[in-house]
C-alpha cells in the first residue's frame, strides 16, 4: 500500500464525507452550518485533486501497481458520480445529462474489461483527461453556485457542464473507435 494507492483510496473515502457535508439538511431546508455548501465544494475539490496527484507520484517514484491501475479511475468514476446525482436531488442538474456522463462511465469501464480478458489496455487518451477536468471544472463550479463570478452576474455552471457532456461523448465515442482497432488484432 504504497502513497499514491493510498491517496486514491482516500478520494473515495471523502466521498461519502462530501455527500453528507452537501446533502445533509435540517428541517425546513437550513444548512447544518454556515457556508455548507462552499465546504462541500472544498472537500470535492481537494478528492479531485488528489487524482492527478496519486498518478503523478505513482509514475514519478515507480510504485505503479495493479491495484492502482484498478482503483484510480474507480475512484474517479465514484466521485463524479456521487456528485451528479447529488447535483440532481439539488436541482441543479438536469438528470439525462447525468444519465448520459454516467452512461459513457460505465460503457468505457466495460470496455475495458473486457479488453483486459485479451491482455489489451486501454490508456487513458488526451480526450479522456480533458473530459475528466472539465466534469471537474463544471461540477465544482455547480458546487460553488458560479462564485465569485456569481457576484458580478456571470454564470458559468451551466455552460461549463454541456461542454463537458460534449467531452465526455466525443471521449467515449473516441475510446469506441480506437478499441474496434485494438480488440480485433
Amino acid at each position: 500500500m504504497n502513497l499514491a494507492n493510498r491517496l486514491t483510496l482516500a478520494r473515495i473515502v471523502l466521498i461519502p464525507v462530501f455527500m453528507t457535508v452537501l446533502l445533509l439538511k435540517v428541517p425546513k431546508g437550513y444548512t447544518l452550518f454556515p457556508h455548507q455548501e462552499i465546504v462541500a465544494a472544498v472537500i470535492f475539490i481537494l478528492a479531485a485533486a488528489t487524482d492527478g496527484l496519486d498518478g503523478y507520484i505513482a509514475r514519478k517514484r515507480n510504485q505503479v501497481t495493479n491495484l492502482g491501475k484498478f482503483m484510480d479511475p474507480l475512484a474517479d468514476k465514484l466521485l463524479v458520480s456521487a456528485a451528479l446525482i447529488s447535483l440532481v436531488q439539488l436541482g441543479q442538474v438536469n438528470a439525462w445529462i447525468a444519465w448520459t456522463i454516467l452512461a459513457r462511465e460505465f460503457a468505457v469501464t466495460g470496455l475495458r474489461m473486457v479488453a483486459s480478458v485479451d491482455r489489451v489496455v486501454i490508456s487513458a487518451s488526451k480526450l479522456g483527461k480533458i473530459k475528466t477536468i472539465t466534469q471537474v471544472v463544471a461540477i465544482s463550479a455547480l458546487l460553488l453556485q458560479d462564485w465569485p463570478l456569481s457576484l458580478i452576474g456571470i454564470h458559468i455552471g451551466q455552460p461549463l457542464l454541456y461542454i463537458a457532456l460534449f467531452f465526455t461523448v466525443i471521449s467515449g465515442l473516441d475510446y469506441f473507435r480506437k478499441s474496434r482497432k485494438l480488440l480485433r488484432k
